[in-house]
């Protein structure tokens, strides 16, 4: 593990929102100039293949569109907006009760679950955006 890849992981790890590449890369940069977008897509590539990072493809967001997450232990549901491109994280009890219904009724073994919300944020509501 070279001191860019740490850095990038540790950058992902305590950030708090989804990360682009080219955001990864910005940030990355502030704290070592020499950094490349190679390196960062290399990183990437070695994360997700060790299941330490999860990659969502936020279709109706602008830019990149593929962002990335520190893997956790619970699933999760993403809602971005159309508006302002915000992604925001949404953890229920109601989504897991959903998961167990699921395996329940079809006998499904399930490894991995997505779930993605597009709309209006609140802030963007608020502010007549």
């Amino acid at each position: 593990m070279t001191a860019q890849r740490r850095l990038l992981v540790r950058i992902i790890q305590d950030s708090s929102r989804h990360l682009d590449v080219a955001t990864l890369l910005e940030i990355a940069r502030k704290q070592d100039a020499a950094i490349d977008r190679a390196t960062v897509y290399r990183t990437i590539a070695l994360l997700k293949e060790h299941r330490l990072i999860d990659e969502l493809d936020l279709m109706h967001i602008e830019g990149e569109k593929h962002y990335y997450e520190a893997k956790t232990s619970r699933d999760h549901c993403h809602m971005a907006c159309f508006r302002c491109g915000a992604i925001m994280e949404y953890v229920s009890p109601s989504f897991d009760r959903l998961k167990k219904e699921m395996v329940q009724q079809s006998g499904f073994q399930i490894r991995v679950v997505r779930l993605e919300v597009g709309g209006i944020c609140k802030r963007c509501q608020e502010n007549g955006k």
